[in-house]
């Protein structure tokens, strides 16, 4: 690290070079990230309406008080790291990442292009580690990018917590599936379709679809763990709102499906 260099919080009144460097830096980082989808008045605009009150900005100043990099903070992600161009590769990037694990004790997560190769070398070379990929869908450059966590003095904390926020969500998918499943079967009983025992009989090929999307978006679960994930939600969905026990996978006492 340069030894003038300085860090410090930011103000309003720092967010015009702050513009102006995102700018900057995000132009020459292409084509590791897609180009900007905002034209350039858009985009200084976003930064100068920032809420400091919700976010940390911190600044990386030379000795002369010149802006070489900054970084935003909400309470659990880092929003933004950017270093001016002419002084990448000098530590400032590193000096900004540092402040943030020294406010953000207890980890925070960010996300960072997948074709972006020279930032993800940058935070596994600081110790963060990739977590989950997406593609694209979810931002506006429609390119795929990969969540990236720093867990803090605790990881097994800080990780257990990541897990709960999925959970939480998963109710309430969990939630609305069994709602639809309602719906679904009072237009089935209307249409005179098929049942078994009460209950409308179930759809195995419109299941296997099911198992099919869920693995291409869950590589890593597979279709066979997939199938059988499908099987048992299908199964208690039914069962919830039909009140009749419905054929399909049952799960032993040692967590087995079967």
């Amino acid at each position: 690290m340069a030894p003038d260099l300085v860090l410090r919080p930011g103000t309003t009144a720092d967010l015009p070079a702050v513009a102006a460097l995102f700018r900057e830096a995000r132009a020459a980082a292409v084509p590791h990230v897609p180009p900007d989808v905002h034209p350039p008045e858009e985009t200084r605009a976003w930064v100068l309406g920032w809420d400091l009150t919700t976010h940390d900005l911190w600044l990386a100043c030379d000795g002369a008080g010149r802006l070489l990099g900054f970084a935003l903070l909400t309470p659990t992600w880092l929003d933004h790291l950017y270093v001016a161009p002419r002084a990448q590769r000098a530590g400032v990037g590193s000096a900004l990442l540092d402040v943030a694990k020294s406010v953000r004790p207890g980890g925070f997560c960010l996300w960072v292009f997948e074709s972006n190769g020279p930032a993800r070398a940058f935070y596994a070379r600081h110790g963060l580690v990739e977590l989950e990929r997406t593609d694209g869908s979810g931002n506006e450059e429609q390119a795929p990018d990969v969540r990236v966590a720093w867990p803090g003095g605790d990881p097994l904390r800080f990780l257990r917590g990541l897990v709960d926020e999925v959970d939480d969500q998963l109710g309430d998918l969990l939630a609305r599936r069994v709602a639809l499943t309602r719906a679904v079967q009072h237009h089935k009983r209307a249409a005179g379709a098929p049942q078994a025992g009460g209950v409308p009989q179930r759809d195995p090929a419109r299941e296997r679809e099911v198992a099919a999307r869920w693995a291409r978006r869950a590589p890593e679960l597979g279709e066979e763990r997939a199938r059988r994930v499908v099987d048992v939600l299908v199964a208690e969905s039914l069962a919830a709102v039909t009140d009749v026990s419905v054929p399909g996978a049952t799960i032993d006492p040692r967590g087995r499906v079967g």
